[in-house]
């Protein structure tokens, strides 16, 4: 009898322990000395997602949602619920959760407003379902405060990573119209409005000054560095551009990458800033399950490479001992749509 309770306790522990790794708030180690991230962004379940297997396939270490994990666009708990539900039950996507941590952020369609930010009513309950989501436990801080940023840490024999998910709506202070051009907005005046509100830049800043982490990834719902295209991003605010930069740079955190989404095309941008050692790349990935198809062309002074616009996910491997990451962006069926590799 003994033996019987005592297999059960182990059990019910061993199962703890993994909701715990689901969590993905901290990972003490991976099962490769090295590490890969798989992230994506822009998924409508009602459309096939046909990824799901291509990122298996990729053994990544986490997978990570960069926002419009699901398109709701409401203020109904009810029916937000039961469309993460439905998304959990994909039998690919559940397939990947029973494998590997999935953490990440919303953005406007799953946050419950288009185009949404600090306005939107229904926040609070909103932000519950997300966490719920997420598999985070009742009993996290994160239940308690505002916003959904977090920070997750993962550990190998060889390095250690640090992704810091941001929250660029529940804080987002209003844009400003383009009624001159075709854009659907322009820049705020310099100094004007927010992106993220002071207590997460001051939690961003003291994550990333105190980081001793090899790499340190910022996962932003919309991009940071593209910002002439006149959708969201953080040009609209280029005051936080610059406080962003000066951030990372004062910091002297290693390796600091952008992950980003939102757009329903996938591309790098890179861009080099005073006193840091090493450039700064944001890797969009967006369109899972739709892209921009009619994609025609639009400018961004910080481009590497061409613009994917068939769907696709994000994928990056991290060597620690040459401290280099290959930044991929995979199609159906594994294939390289384009790839650039960095050093750090």
């Amino acid at each position: 009898m003994k033996r019987i309770m005592f297999i059960a306790a182990l059990s019910i522990f061993m199962l703890a322990c993994q909701l715990q790794r689901n969590v993905g708030e901290v990972v003490n180690e991976t099962k490769n000395d090295n590490f890969v991230i798989a992230f994506g962004s822009c998924n409508k379940t009602d459309i096939e997602n046909r990824l799901w297997d291509d990122v298996l396939a990729a053994e990544p270490n986490i997978w990570i949602w960069g926002g419009d994990n699901i398109y709701a666009d409401t203020e109904d708990m009810q029916l937000l619920r039961k469309m993460y539900v439905g998304q959990n039950q994909v039998p690919a996507y559940a397939a990947l959760r029973g494998k590997i941590p999935i953490i990440g952020t919303w953005d406007d369609h799953d946050y419950g407003l288009n185009d949404g930010g600090v306005e939107f009513g229904a926040k609070d309950e909103s932000q519950q379902e997300f966490l719920d989501f997420m598999g985070v436990s009742k009993e996290s801080p994160r239940r308690f405060r505002k916003g959904v940023y977090a920070s997750h840490d993962y550990k190998t024999k060889k390095g250690t990573i640090k992704v810091l998910v941001l929250d660029t709506r529940y804080f987002r202070t209003a844009l400003t119209p383009d009624n001159e051009t075709k854009k659907r907005t322009k820049p705020n005046l310099y100094g004007e409005g927010t992106v993220l509100g002071e207590e997460q830049w001051q939690w961003l800043e003291n994550q990333l000054t105190g980081s001793k982490a090899d790499f340190n990834i910022i996962v932003s719902s919309i991009q940071v560095l593209s910002n002439e295209h006149g959708f969201e991003c953080w040009g609209n605010f280029p005051h936080e551009v610059d406080r962003l930069k000066q951030v990372i740079a004062y910091s002297r955190a290693n390796g600091v990458i952008v992950l980003s989404g939102d757009r329903h095309i996938s591309e790098f941008s890179r861009t080099t800033i005073k006193n840091l050692p090493y450039p700064l790349i944001d890797f969009t990935s967006s369109g899972l399950t739709h892209a921009y198809k009619d994609f025609s062309g639009e400018p961004n002074p910080f481009r590497v490479g061409e613009v994917v616009f068939t769907e696709s996910f994000g994928l990056l491997h991290f060597d620690f001992e040459s401290k280099e990451v290959q930044f991929q962006i995979v199609g159906d069926n594994g294939r390289i749509l384009q790839q650039i590799q960095q050093s750090y």
